[in-house]
Order: structure tokens, then C-alpha cells, then sequence
């Protein structure tokens, strides 16, 4: 598998992948469904984000984002989704190490994502790709400003 910039034909292949409204909302937040390819295009367009699909072979299984901060210095992987024909296959993880390799490589050495309690799929990915909970203190923190809980996790906590 190999991680490479989003395309402009991206956006129609991945907003096609939520299968549901509850897994739009688990993917990214939107109460949109199904989520339209001009969304998704814009997201790619935001400052400071750099959008990825993960490829195997000639196909489009993955894509996910990174949200770089240089003021912060931080990074947060961001609307990770996965093929639904490629789930279950260890893509997802892929995903993340992958984004996480290049948020390293940008120099970016915090980096941490969110995901919602309840995508349980997610958390196990997440975990099994070296993703630790940061303090609850921390956590309560940030959720302060979220319109919805979510777990925060850190690369190597």
C-alpha cells in the first residue's frame, strides 16, 4: 500500500464511502448525509490541511487527513475513512502509520487525533497503530471547545 496526496477525483470516490448518517457523524462529524464530493473537496482546501488517500494496486482504499499547527507545533490526523470493501484487512491502521509517518517527517513530533466513544472500530485501529489516551485532564480540556465528547489519544503515550 502506498500514501499519496488526494487527487481532485478523490472527493467523489471517499464521500461515497459512509454508508449511513451515524457513520458520517463517527467519520466527520456532519450531520450531512450522504456526503457530498464538493464537501470533501473543500476540506482538502482548508489551511494548514493536507489530504491523503492510501492506494493498493490500482485502488483507492483509504483516506484520511493531517491538520498541521507550526504555531502549536502539532499535528492531528483528521477524517480517516476506510473503503467499506476494505475493512477488516488492517488498512485502517496502515492509514495511520502512514499519516503518522509523515506528520513526523514535516517535523511535527505531537501529534494526536479524536475519535467519538463510541466508533469502537476506531479506537482498536487507533490503539493497534501506537495511539495512547492523553491525561483526563487534558482530555476534558480540549472537549471544552467540541460540541460532542471524544476520546483524544497521542502517538506513543
Amino acid at each position: 500500500m502506498e500514501l499519496l496526496p488526494a487527487g481532485p477525483g478523490h472527493p467523489a470516490v471517499v464521500a461515497g464511502w459512509p454508508t449511513s448518517a451515524a457513520e458520517v457523524a463517527l467519520w466527520c462529524g456532519r450531520d450531512e448525509f450522504p456526503v457530498s464530493a464538493r464537501t470533501d473537496a473543500a476540506w482538502q482546501q482548508e489551511d494548514g490541511v493536507r489530504a491523503f488517500v492510501l492506494v493498493e494496486g490500482e485502488r483507492t482504499v483509504a483516506y484520511g487527513e493531517l491538520w498541521l499547527d507550526d504555531e502549536e507545533d502539532e499535528a492531528e490526523l483528521a477524517r480517516l475513512v476506510v473503503a467499506p470493501e476494505a475493512r477488516g484487512r488492517g488498512v485502517g491502521r496502515a492509514l495511520v502509520r502512514a499519516l503518522l509517518a509523515g506528520a513526523v517527517d514535516a517535523g511535527f513530533d505531537d501529534v494526536f487525533l479524536r475519535v467519538r466513544p463510541e466508533n469502537a472500530p476506531a479506537l482498536r485501529c487507533y490503539h493497534a497503530a501506537g495511539f495512547r489516551p492523553v491525561a483526563p485532564g487534558l482530555a476534558r480540556e480540549w472537549n471544552a471547545a467540541q460540541p460532542v465528547d471524544h476520546v483524544w489519544l497521542r502517538a506513543g503515550e
